[in-house]
Order: structure tokens, then C-alpha cells, then sequence
């Protein structure tokens, strides 16, 4: 028989950042169990409310298909002695089975005639394995913390107050932590506090939907709640600032959506946007409005989880309480402006920024040393930036970030705009922070990217000479994070710096002996990260190796060379220049006592080399040019001329000839090749095979 397998574990609130993950493991666990064991079935749906995990499995079979069983025995001249009685071997080869020697058969194989049963298994039954699936499939979920309830040993995400477990309209034998399955669910904690009966697995979702009161299904009543923040907002007068992460918390919250628009007091719209929003979303998860040229109004949305007889006083609660909120933020705004970032530098110097590395102040010095290096670079003014680096951690000490810390930077520049600084220092304060993570855009300004990169290098440099380097998937610190930044930002902006000088530099202000290796590993860790950062664009890891085999330590110059290492690959004859010059490479390293010569046109003998010789003395000053201008793709073009020469002389010249002298020649004209070669890339590195 075929039917829909319900499984629905009841629960108190489930974290609501946890409902989807946990709701999707639990429906891909009990689904994978079942194919695992053999069991056929059709399309799978998870449902997750605040209060439940359940999973709807279609066309589930209620017993897995007869397997034909065939083992093989022993011998016949083993199994049986010389009067033909059954040995030892036969019959406990038949007891193990659950058999008599008698009911098995003969076949012949590779060894002679032996015993062999057969019999079909008639298949395992849903009902019996059931318990074992849904357990291991609470095992493997993602829970953010474990709970314990009651005198119980059961250990869940929140204690379980009901189980259902329906196979069609059958109720199916299934424990979980203590509760035994029923058809029995229920509805909406207020709505419906009843229980609700369900006559069959397929009935589960209308019956919660009505009389319940629940949407069960997650992403229906997402789209809900949508629907009513936008409704809610259009009643309002505007439309609602709809932030997708913040949805998926609100549905993690509510069993059924109600979108309730509510106002505050306009004065606080002086307040930065960003505040604003920090406290609507963040503190109360409410959803700004905003008119229609998208400025602020002052209204909200919230979502309730009940359809209320008294909406007036519903609105009413949610303005009370979201009105203390806004009057301490306006509170800090005010205070913090009064006061002025500038009167605030002292006090960097009081706080730490790391125990061996110093205080926010010490580090402050810092960036602001390495950042003065980087200015030219970065076309930055010199004053702006030595005026930001002095500034740029000062508001982690305002009321303001102390409350709303994601605002760090943010808070900077409103209050160094309201000082009257520079617009350049007040923008770097928050574009130092760029990019904020993976596939953000880097710093807009000059001044913020010297700082970003500044800031990022003093990190990295410090938590490296204390010898707390990431290791594994461990990396407290977000230096993995930290080193792209400092290379998204010199390669997109462009700032063409010697990154493994500053690095040594940066490296030589921390406050702590640093070990020996530490330059070295440091430049190798960022090596790593550019190496990602070229695999996410799908350049192949042997174009990032014949770049990294020259040393280039200008990481604007390393990314125009293998971007032109990617476009040379391409070329028709660039497999016969690569190809060569791995030959070239291998001679050299196996004859590098031969004395080293220059070499001499009037010594070459064969007219392939002659040909070869002539080819490298026409295009070595086109190589040589191109590279010095940084024209690596017409560089690298040049190489291609060389690949029919190269060809002929492999093909019909022994370099390592009885000469001395000639070979010695040879030699000396590989090594040029080698040279120019090796102009824009080690090509020798690359794979074109």
C-alpha cells in the first residue's frame, strides 16, 4: 500500500533563527532514511511553525519489495563425510540460516560442486523501521543549543509536548523523547487551543489552516506575511522597507501573520536613518516606511500572531514599547554630537584592543603609520588620512555604537560630518570597514581604502607576531576575511604597493619578539587567499602558479599578469611555447653545473638552431618592451612566434652535444629562452596538454 507518511513533532517556541534549518534537516532526514531502507516514495515537504517540525512524504510504501536471498555453502565435499551424513559445516552453514541441510541445493561453481540457499525475504515493514529513521534523523539536526526538561534524560532543541505519526489514516508506533505518536495535533496557542483529529496524513495542512489557525507551511506563510507588511504599509500612506532575513525571522515567530501598521513621534525622524532602522528592525523587528522618494516616515509595521478583537490597543502596545527605544537613541545622538569624536581620542588609550598587542590608542598609531605609507599609492591626501587613522576607532567609545555596535563606522561619519570635519575623513570613517564581507564592494574614497588596507594589515601583522594564526576552520580573528579585503582593495581600486614590504613593516611596529618565520608565513597566508580569489573566478590554479613563481609582490601587477596569462593560454600556439619551455626548464635544472656562458649567434651549426637563434633576436625586444609597459597580453603573444622554431629545434638539435664547446652554446641559448620566457610568467607552469 501506498500512502502519505505524516511525521509531526510538537514543541515549545522554536528559536526563530533556527526553525528553517531544523525544519528542512528533519524533512531531508526521515526522507533519506526511508530511500536508505528501501522504501519507494514521491515528494517530500517540510512544514515548520514556531511550535512544530513536521514532514509529509507522498506515496510512501508501506513494505519494501521482496529480495531474493541466494548464499553460498560449503562444498559437497566438505559439507558432507564419506557415507554422505551431513558435517559439521553443512549443518551449522544451515542452522545459521534458519534451515536444514536438506531444504538446500546443489550448484556448481568454480570449486567444484557446493550447497547453496535460496529464499525470497519478503520485505521489511514501514511501521518497524520507522523509530530507527525518525531517530537518526533527530540525531543529525543542526541544533543551535540543547535542552533538558523535566526529570527526563531527553535532551532537543525545546521540550516535545505531542507526536504525530500517520502512515494515510493509519496511526504508526513511533516514540520521541518520551511521547508517543497520535492522530491528535494542535491548532493556534490562542485561536484554537483545541486538539485537532486527523483523519489522514493528506488532510494535515487544511485541518491546521482551519479550524487551527495555523499555516503550516513555511513558505506560504512567509509569502503571508508579506503580503500583510505591504498591505499594511499601503494603509499607512507608504511602503514597507521588506528586509528578506528579517521575514524569515518574523515567519519563525508567528503560526498566523497579521500585519499591523503603528506611528511614532516625528521628532525622532531627525535621527540617521541608519539608526532608525537599526532599532525598528533590530531591537523590536518591526518593518520601517518609507514615502514614496524613499524617506523615512514615522510609521512601522509589525506582525502579530493573532487576529485581535481590539486592534486600537494591539497598535497602542506596540507604540509603547518602541517609544522608550527611539528617545534613548535620540538621547545618545545628542549627547555623542555634543561631545565630538575629537574629545574622545583620549580615551582610545583606556581601552584594548588585543592584551599583547595594546590598546585601541596603540593601535590607532599604528594604522595611522602604515596608512601615511600607503597614501601616495592611493592618490589619498596625505592630512586626510593621518586625520582619519586618528579618528577612525573613535566611536567605538559613544553611547551610540555601545548600544547598536553593528553601527560602528556608520556612527563616525554622522559625527565627524557634525564636528565639521573634512568630508573625505568623515567618509573614511565608515569605508574603512570595506568591504564589510564576501562580494561587498570596497571602500568609494581614496582616504577610506588607504585606511581599510592600513587597518587590515596592522591586524593581520599583530594576531600573526603573537602566533595566533588561523589553523583549520578556526579563525577567531576573520584574518582569512581580513586578507582578502587588503587584496580586493589594491587589485579593484587599483593601489600598486610592494604588499610583502608592508607587510614586513607593519609587522615591525607590533609591541611583541616576533618569531623568525613570520613575514614569510604572513605573505604565504595571503598568497592562499589570492589563490581563492582567482578560483572564484574560474582561473585555473597553474595560471595562478606561473604568476606566483615570479615573486611579484605588487599585487595590482600580479593580477594584470595573470589575466593575461589567461588570455595567452588560449592562443593556437601557446601548448608548443609551454610545452618547449618545461624542456627548456628540465635541461637547465639537470645540467646546471655547465658552465654558465653568453651565448654566441656565430657558434650555432644546425639550421634549426640558426632558426631558432634568428626567431628569440627578432622578438626578444618586442617581449622585453611589451613587459617593461605592462602590455603582458601583447608579451605573451610575442612568445607564439617562437613556436615553430622551438619545434624544429627540438626536433632535429642535441642540445647536450660531444662538443663542449657547442653544447656549452646550447645551453647558453636555453638559458635566454628561459629568461624571456619568464618576462611576464613562468609558462613552463602551465598545463595545456
Amino acid at each position: 500500500m501506498k500512502a502519505t507518511l505524516l511525521i509531526e513533532i510538537g514543541v515549545e517556541e522554536l528559536p526563530p533563527k533556527a526553525m528553517w534549518r531544523l525544519g528542512d534537516a528533519f524533512a531531508k532526514g526521515v526522507t533519506d532514511g526511508l530511500t536508505e531502507a528501501g522504501l519507494t516514495h514521491e515528494e517530500t515537504v517540510f512544514y515548520a511553525t514556531p511550535r512544530r517540525l513536521a514532514v509529509a512524504i507522498a506515496a510512501v510504501t508501506d513494505k519494501t519489495d521482496p529480495v531474493a536471498v541466494v548464499k553460498a555453502g560449503p562444498t559437497v565435499a566438505i559439507a558432507f563425510d564419506a557415507d554422505g551424513n551431513p558435517t559439521a559445516a553443512a549443518q551449522g552453514f544451515a542452522r545459521s540460516l534458519g534451515t536444514s541441510v536438506d531444504a538446500l541445493e546443489r550448484e556448481d561453481s568454480d570449486k567444484g560442486e557446493r550447497l547453496v540457499y535460496r529464499a525470497t525475504d519478503d520485505g521489511k515493514m514501514l511501521s518497524d523501521m520507522l523509530q530507527e529513521i525518525v531517530d537518526k534523523s533527530l540525531k543529525k539536526l543542526p541544533i543551535p543549543k540543547l535542552m533538558r526538561w523535566g526529570d527526563s534524560e531527553a535532551a532537543f532543541v525545546r521540550p516535545v509536548h505531542w507526536v504525530v505519526a500517520l502512515h494515510g489514516d493509519k496511526v504508526l508506533d513511533l516514540t520521541v523523547f518520551g511521547e508517543h505518536a497520535d492522530r491528535i495535533t494542535r491548532g493556534h496557542r490562542f485561536h484554537h487551543p483545541d486538539t485537532i483529529t486527523l483523519d489522514n496524513a493528506d488532510a494535515y495542512a487544511e485541518r491546521l489552516r482551519a479550524p487551527g489557525y495555523v499555516i503550516a507551511d513555511p513558505e506560504a506563510r512567509r509569502a503571508k506575511v508579506v503580503e500583510q507588511i505591504e498591505a499594511a504599509a499601503r494603509d499607512f500612506g507608504g511602503r514597507a522597507m521588506v528586509d528578506p532575513a528579517l521575514v524569515d525571522e518574523v515567519t519563525a515567530l508567528v503560526e498566523w501573520p497579521v500585519g499591523i501598521a503603528g506611528r511614532f513621534d516625528t521628532r525622532f525622524l531627525q535621527l540617521p536613518r541608519e539608526v532608525l532602522v537599526a532599532t525598528l528592525q533590530g531591537h523590536q523587528r518591526y518593518f520601517p516606511i518609507e514615502d514614496e522618494a524613499g524617506q523615512l516616515q514615522a510609521g512601522f509595521v509589525t506582525i502579530a500572531n493573532i487576529e485581535s478583537r481590539d486592534v486600537a490597543q494591539v497598535v497602542a502596545g506596540n507604540e509603547r514599547v518602541v517609544r522608550p527605544r527611539l528617545s534613548d537613541a535620540l538621547f545618545f545622538w545628542e549627547q555623542d554630537k555634543n561631545k565630538g569624536l575629537a574629545a574622545l581620542i583620549d580615551g582610545l588609550d583606556r581601552v584594548s584592543f588585543q592584551q599583547e598587542l595594546g590598546s585601541l590608542a596603540d593601535k590607532s598609531e599604528r594604522v595611522r603609520a602604515i596608512a601615511q605609507r600607503l597614501a601616495a599609492a592611493a592618490g589619498a591626501d596625505a592630512d586626510a588620512v593621518e586625520r582619519a587613522a586618528m579618528l577612525a576607532k573613535t566611536d567605538l567609545l559613544t553611547e551610540m555604537v555601545g548600544e547598536f555596535p553593528e553601527l560602528q563606522g556608520v556612527m563616525g561619519r554622522y559625527y565627524a560630518r557634525a564636528a565639521g570635519e573634512e568630508p573625505a575623513v568623515a567618509d573614511a570613517l565608515e569605508s574603512q570597514y570595506a568591504p564589510a564581507r564576501a562580494g561587498a564592494p570596497i571602500a568609494p574614497d581614496a582616504v577610506g581604502r588607504v585606511l581599510a588596507v592600513a587597518d587590515r594589515l596592522d591586524t593581520l601583522s599583530g594576531i600573526f607576531a603573537i602566533n595566533r594564526r588561523p589553523s583549520g576552520d578556526k579563525d577567531p580573528f576573520g584574518l582569512r576575511r581580513a586578507a582578502l579585503g587588503v587584496l580586493r582593495t589594491l587589485i579593484e581600486a587599483p593601489i600598486a604597493i610592494d604588499l610583502a614590504t608592508e607587510l614586513e613593516f607593519a609587522i615591525a611596529q607590533q609591541p611583541v619578539k616576533t618569531a623568525d618565520d613570520t613575514a614569510h608565513a604572513l605573505w604565504m597566508f595571503h598568497m592562499e587567499r589570492l589563490r581563492g580569489y582567482y578560483a572564484d573566478q574560474d582561473i585555473a590554479g597553474d595560471r595562478f602558479e606561473a604568476v606566483a613563481a615570479l615573486d611579484i609582490t605588487d599585487i595590482v601587477d600580479f593580477d594584470q599578469r595573470i589575466h593575461a596569462v589567461a588570455g595567452f593560454v588560449v592562443l593556437d600556439d601557446a601548448a608548443v611555447v609551454c610545452g618547449a619551455h618545461k624542456r627548456i626548464r628540465n635541461i637547465l635544472r639537470k645540467n646546471d653545473t655547465v658552465e654558465a656562458k653568453t651565448f654566441e649567434p656565430a657558434g650555432v651549426r644546425e639550421p634549426a638552431e640558426k632558426a631558432l637563434a634568428d626567431a628569440l633576436a627578432v622578438n626578444r625586444e618586442q617581449v622585453e618592451q611589451a613587459s617593461s609597459e605592462g602590455a603582458y597580453d601583447r608579451a605573451l603573444a610575442s612568445l607564439t612566434r617562437l613556436a615553430a622554431p622551438l619545434d624544429a629545434f627540438f626536433d632535429q638539435v642535441m642540445v647536450m652535444a660531444d662538443d663542449p664547446e657547442l653544447m656549452r652554446n646550447r645551453v647558453a641559448l636555453l638559458r635566454e629562452l628561459d629568461v624571456l620566457c619568464r618576462q611576464v610568467a613562468d609558462i613552463s607552469c602551465l598545463s595545456l596538454d
